[in-house]
């Protein structure tokens, strides 16, 4: 097996992973806050770890340190959406409606970057609105953990642009591990300006501390060490069309644990559907039209 395919293997391994975390989501106990906040923290202890490990540079100038403060807070608004769509709704919906994140991201990134608006970016969003229509006309029960998946999705659409500038100049998991910082800094000042601390810190039940290991070290220290690995490697359109499935093994994994195939409509499937398969078509394109020099 050469260097390519076992990279292939692990990038698909790592979106696996990804996707898994929305079933995770399902199987923990606590609220959407609580499990961030356990999250970002343990997160950012084995991100540490490895940090401290392969010697990886920790000091950077105090604007950059203030800027990536703000991210993590997006970051962390965004984990809890994310979550808190999939405790009032499911994970097939929250997923369906999260694919909507590249439309965002075309929309953000010629404004926070500064480039110019692409025809055909404006054109295949138009076409995101069209399954996004679907799947609330099809599942209007779920209407409110439809629009916090949408607000997540455009957060991570926020952070991730943010993030593209970051990594031009700064080691992305050095980055990681100031947003996870930060991310729980913040958790810890609203829990504690809300008076949720004053009976004692929410615990997880025996369980719960399975599940959100499994979260925080291997659906997000490890995948994204991994996704750093592979992108030294593998060119950024397969990085991307490969994230692009994320959705789908979600959906797929949850109609297996949970049989939430049962439940959804058809409309659901075909507004998802078009998502998805516009989320590609736009990667396609842009993989065309890049330089042939380009990663």
């Amino acid at each position: 097996m050469n260097i390519i395919t076992k990279n292939h293997i692990k990038l698909h391994f790592t979106v696996i992973l990804l996707g898994f975390t929305a079933i995770l989501g399902k199987l923990i106990s606590l609220n959407a806050i609580d499990m961030i906040w356990y999250r970002m923290f343990i997160a950012a202890f084995f991100l540490l770890i490895y940090i401290i490990i392969n010697k990886l540079p920790l000091l950077y100038s105090f604007e950059t340190i203030i800027k990536l403060t703000g991210v993590g807070l997006i970051i962390a608004i965004h984990w809890i959406t994310f979550f808190h769509s999939i405790k009032i709704s499911n994970v097939s919906v929250t997923l369906g409606s999260f694919a909507s994140f590249a439309f965002f991201t075309s929309i953000l990134e010629p404004v926070i970057l500064r480039r110019k608006f692409k025809l055909i970016e404006l054109v295949l969003g138009i076409v995101v609105m069209l399954g996004l229509y679907l799947i609330f006309r099809f599942e209007f029960r779920y209407k409110t953990g439809i629009i916090y998946s949408l607000i997540s999705a455009l957060l991570a659409a926020l952070f991730t642009v943010f993030n593209k500038k970051f990594i031009v100049k700064h080691n992305p998991i050095s980055i990681s591990f100031y947003e996870m910082v930060s991310g729980f800094f913040w958790i810890t000042i609203y829990l504690a300006l809300s008076g949720k601390f004053s009976n004692g810190i929410t615990l997880p039940e025996n369980t719960d501390w399975i599940w959100l290991l499994i979260l925080a070290v291997v659906c997000t220290s490890y995948a994204f060490v991994v996704s750093v690995e592979v992108m030294k490697v593998l060119s950024a359109y397969n990085v991307s069309l490969a994230v692009n499935m994320e959705p789908v093994y979600g959906i797929i994994l949850a109609s297996i644990i949970f049989k939430e195939d049962k439940f959804m409509s058809p409309g659901f499937y075909a507004g998802t559907a078009i998502i998805i398969l516009t989320v590609f078509l736009f990667s396609y394109i842009n993989y065309k039209k890049a330089p042939l020099n380009s990663p």
